[in-house]
């Protein structure tokens, strides 16, 4: 990939990671309720067909935030309920995504660990 695509990646990267930030600093919503709503719009996205084309447009780096992994269970439901029917809807994005899920709670319990976390006040 030549610097152009990189730069591309980045800039549309940042400038979700700004969105999101002018949401949480404009807004009452949380940031749970933010990172959900990021994974809705990617699966909407994918649902749509137009999750793949932006990604061909932006880059393989803008794949891996979190409208990414929405996207990702959007193709596991379609997928199972292609080969099972209406119990796809349950267990397609659970399966696709499980590597991802499987990865993020076990770095946040060895993270947690290692640093102790304290609730702040």
């Amino acid at each position: 990939m030549e610097w152009a695509n990189y730069a591309k990646t980045f800039l549309i990267g940042g400038a979700i990671c700004g969105a999101v930030q002018l949401l949480m600093d404009r807004t009452k919503l949380m940031p749970g309720r933010i990172m959900v709503l990021l994974v809705c719009l990617g699966a909407l996205l994918g649902g749509l067909g137009l999750y793949e084309p932006f990604l061909a447009w932006a880059g393989p780096g803008v794949g891996v935030l979190l409208p990414g992994f929405g996207n990702t269970m959007w193709k596991g439901v379609r997928e199972a309920v292609d080969a099972g029917g209406a119990l796809g809807i349950f267990q397609g994005g659970l399966t696709a995504g499980a590597a991802g899920i499987c990865a993020a709670l076990t770095a946040g319990y060895l993270v947690s660990r290692l640093f102790r976390p304290k609730m702040k006040e």
